[in-house]
């Protein structure tokens, strides 16, 4: 007998996932199909910040949607889930500007947030720089989670509580479709039967359908990160973003002075030609996670990339970092990097394949914090 889904989805980052998460609400039966022993991508190779005040107003309605999502699961399930707030931290004239252009906005968006001043954000945040920081905003809504533990823990709770089917280290290999169902061949030869199909998954969209994917505009992008040692008897709350956050995130584009102050900036630095922008989090062991950088590639190309670490990338965030936190120590313990893929013309890559295939990926950098919200819109979209 040959089991046939409602929905089975291929890849199961924080993605597809989701979009599992909501179709299951509706009580379909869904399986994910998942290459690997557990995601390998972006899901887990990033800070595990959710910070919807980072994003344009579009994105930031899917953000506090997923802040929602995510905030009711934990209620019942521990997903890591840590309400803890995001502050971005101005360093001159110009970002405080930006971030009191974008409390305004926040304000009329009906989104929590408050400036807060010099003296508030040293007070706030123990080994701020006083030669550093001039003002801040602050999100208090905002969470972090851990995300190679939280996907997990998702998909653990979706399976004991919302009964879905997760099969790891199966890796689809053709999918095809007539007027009653989907087929789905993995490599062990197995045949899987659905109503609809969503691959939310880079690599499986480039094996299943190349040619397509060849041309469809996506580009990647490579962040290095690294993780403190622990941090002994420090405690550093919720997402700290700083004053190059404040002049690369989506939400400032939206402040009436941005593109004024954006045109002063020197083109020739190291932060724009490596992609830095400095952030801090730390994790449930006490480490700070810090970075991150962004050098970009089109998704045919990914060999430009590297397989290896850029020592002069890390060493740059290290020094810069130390102008903004003067940490207990700045000793690393683990260095990594991620790649995720987005969509060069517009928010995401989607596409139909006939009837009752789906693809959707390249949602950038906007994952942990975007695809709780965005799912439930697109799976609305994809079962309709």
């Amino acid at each position: 007998m040959i089991t046939k889904y409602d929905l089975v989805i291929v890849g199961g980052g924080i993605l597809g996932t989701f979009h599992a998460y909501h179709a299951l609400q509706r009580g379909l039966k869904v399986a994910i199909f998942e290459q690997t022993k557990m995601p390998q991508g972006a899901t887990t190779r990033n800070f595990g910040q959710v910070v919807p005040s980072g994003m344009n107003t579009k994105w930031q309605n899917y953000g506090r949607e997923s802040l929602g999502i995510y905030k009711e699961i934990q209620k019942t399930f521990d997903i890591t889930i840590r309400q803890n707030g995001s502050v971005y931290l101005a360093s001159n004239e110009e970002e405080i500007q930006l971030i009191e252009e974008l409390a305004a906005i926040n304000k009329k968006n009906n989104y929590s947030s408050s400036l807060l001043t010099k003296a508030e954000c040293l007070a706030k945040y123990p080994g701020l720089r006083a030669d550093y920081v001039k003002a801040g905003l602050f999100f208090p809504e905002e969470v972090t989670v851990e995300p190679r533990t939280m996907i997990l823990r998702l998909q653990q709770y979706l399976i004991e509580q919302k009964k879905l089917q997760l099969f790891t280290n199966t890796k689809v290999i053709q999918i095809y479709e007539n007027s009653a169902e989907a087929s789905i061949i993995t490599a062990n030869g197995e045949i899987w039967k659905a109503d609809k199909v969503l691959i939310c998954n880079g690599s499986d969209f480039k094996t299943l359908y190349p040619d397509l994917f060849a041309k469809s505009d996506l580009q990647l992008s490579k962040l290095q990160m690294m993780q403190t040692k622990p941090q002994q008897n420090y405690k550093l709350q919720g997402s700290i973003l700083t004053g190059w956050t404040i002049r690369r995130y989506e939400a400032f584009y939206e402040c009436p002075s941005f593109e004024t102050i954006k045109a002063k900036e020197k083109q020739d630095s190291l932060e724009k030609k490596w992609g830095v922008h400095i952030l801090f989090k730390q994790a449930a062991d006490g480490s700070v996670i810090l970075g991150d950088s962004h050098e970009y590639a089109e998704a045919s190309a990914i060999d430009d990339l590297g397989y290896g670490l850029n020592m002069d990338i890390d060493n740059f965030m290290i020094k810069e970092a130390r102008k903004i936190f003067n940490l207990p120590t700045y000793e690393i313990q683990d260095r990594w990097f991620g790649i995720y893929s987005q969509f060069k013309t517009g928010d995401i890559f989607l596409e139909q394949i006939g009837q009752r295939i789906h693809i959707a990926t390249g949602i950038g950098g906007k994952g942990m914090t975007g695809s709780a919200g965005f799912s439930k819109e697109n799976i609305n979209s994809i079962l309709n």
